[in-house]
């Protein structure tokens, strides 16, 4: 296999979740500079909601990030990166989405999760196979 499929499969998503989490972020500033709160959160919950929804997405993003940058070096199939990128990216983006949006247990936040942590479990598999064969 061509390294430079799997490592071009990797820039892409690596660079779409780092938008994602700039996006993120430039929702935090935005709400902080409108309500003149430079730390915390100041009792605004759609500030707190802003706050969170980024944290989670830091909390997530760089390890399935790290995943598929290791997947690019071992030169696993691009098809088994963009199935890994492709559920990280959509489900932080729609786990945002809820989050942002509502705060509390929503359909969106939980699809979210899901396609996270099967795009972790994936990825898992994917570099233990790699791991021992």
């Amino acid at each position: 296999m061509d390294p430079a499929i799997s490592g071009h499969a990797a820039a892409l998503w690596v660079g779409l979740n780092l938008l994602l989490l700039l996006v993120l972020s430039g929702l935090v500033v935005r709400l902080r500079q409108k309500h003149k709160i430079a730390l915390g959160d100041g009792g605004i919950p759609e500030l707190a909601r802003a706050i969170r929804t980024f944290g989670n997405a830091t909390e997530y993003v760089p390890t399935g990030m790290a995943a598929i940058a290791v997947l690019a070096v071992v030169q696993a199939p691009a098809a088994a990166v963009h199935i890994i990128g492709l559920a990280l990216f959509a489900g932080r983006m729609i786990h945002a989405v809820g989050l942002f949006n509502t705060g509390g247990a929503s359909v969106p936040r939980a699809l979210g999760i899901v396609l996270t942590w099967l795009g972790y479990l994936f990825a898992a598999v994917v570099l233990l196979l790699y791991a021992i064969a």
